[in-house]
């Protein structure tokens, strides 16, 4: 059973001291300041707008794969590591949806999805291992397998220790990635995949990538190439300027969610709150980013393309692109929905996200599925 260390109901102020981590230092006078429990704080002043109620728990997944001599990737610690979830109020034998986030981001980025989804789901985000609220072990991964592991089984781990079983699983990006390569390990465990956006279809060797080799061959890209292979992360620009991160972050939310967003755009408020809650979860220590260079080559080529893996696939699934996405959805073979957005769907166009998503899980929703027709607005390819 999970064990949890924080339950957080709507709008509470309560918190959990096992979940935080302690500083003498004020915020203020840290060359960083953030800690765990911005994060949490965070999150809870994003999700406040918000008119379900949800439960807000650290998910104990142990210190390591059970059976294994080696703990967590190798840690050094015993200490349990842990899974931070929300979990949203909802009709009783609603379907149960769990949504992954993709790199970069946490859970709070479905903030705009969350209450519609939850009136016809049981929905539960995560964040990933390394990511937001979640424990951030040190990353010792030494290649694509092992990392893709620390990410599938502690997935694992945490599906456990929350006792589910035949959920709908949404996977963002990376997320989608790792949902994918879940569901390849897992199948029994999910009844509909919906992939948003997913990196990892294509690799280099697929003919698309002449543009790279040409750029590879100018100074920029041998730069950019090295800096990649070196494991520099966006993260580490924010942690470097230290005081001056939290400017960083709001500028490139203000730009990247005012240019892409369609019917109602993001609130003054919202801005600010996602810009507080993108700052505290980037520039907090450095963990699961560090599996950029182990999961893709540069431009984003998948080193284990998921393509590769298509006759093995068993779980039914549902591709989501926004019409701007930069993501390349020719290598989705299943059904394709396609929206006017960007890459973050479900904030530049939550209304759209929310009809594909219902669109593409209504035989677990209505009595006639087949009797439904495409949302105005989505079209399938």
């Amino acid at each position: 059973m999970a064990e949890e260390i924080t339950k957080v109901e709507l709008g509470s102020s309560s918190s959990s001291s096992t979940t935080k981590s302690k500083s003498l230092w004020p915020s203020l006078l840290r060359w960083i300041p953030t800690s765990t429990d911005h994060i949490i704080d965070a999150e809870k002043r994003l999700l406040s707008s918000l008119k379900t109620p949800y439960v807000q728990e650290q998910v104990n997944i142990g210190s390591g794969p059970p059976g294994s001599k080696v703990r967590w990737f190798r840690s050094a610690s015993n200490e349990p590591r842990f899974i931070n979830t929300v979990t949203f109020d909802s009709e009783r034998d609603s379907p149960t949806l769990v949504m992954v986030h993709g790199y970069g981001a946490s859970q709070g980025f479905f903030f705009r999805n969350f209450d519609a989804l939850a009136s016809r789901f049981r929905v539960i985000a995560i964040d990933q291992l390394g990511w937001g609220g979640s424990s951030r072990p040190d990353f010792t991964c030494k290649s694509t397998e092992e990392t893709e592991a620390w990410f599938i089984d502690s997935f694992e781990e945490w599906r456990k220790a929350k006792n589910l079983t035949n959920f709908i699983l949404l996977g963002h990006s990376f997320g989608g990635y790792v949902a994918a390569k879940y569901a390849l390990k897992h199948p029994e465990h999910v009844q509909h995949l919906i992939l948003v956006g997913p990196a990892g279809f294509s690799s280099e060797s697929d003919g698309k990538s002449e543009w790279l080799t040409r750029f590879r061959a100018t100074w920029k890209g041998a730069v950019l190439n090295h800096l990649w292979e070196s494991n520099f992360t966006p993260q580490k620009i924010v942690r470097g300027i230290g005081p001056w991160g939290p400017d960083l972050v709001r500028k490139y939310t203000s730009a990247r969610f005012g240019s892409h967003s369609t019917g109602d755009v993001l609130t003054e408020q919202e801005s600010q709150l996602l810009t507080d809650y993108v700052y505290h979860t980037l520039a907090a220590k450095a963990s699961g980013e560090l599996c950029l260079k182990y999961i893709f080559a540069f431009g984003a080529f998948a080193r284990l393309p998921l393509l590769h893996s298509a006759s093995e696939w068993k779980v039914p699934t549902t591709f989501i692109y926004g019409f701007q996405d930069w993501m390349n959805y020719q290598g989705a073979q299943e059904a394709r929905t396609q929206m006017k957005a960007g890459h973050f769907v479900f904030i530049d166009n939550p209304s759209g996200f929310h009809k594909a998503v219902l669109y593409a899980c209504r035989r677990f929703l209505v009595p006639d599925p087949d009797s439904e027709s495409l949302p105005g607005g989505l079209t399938s390819a």
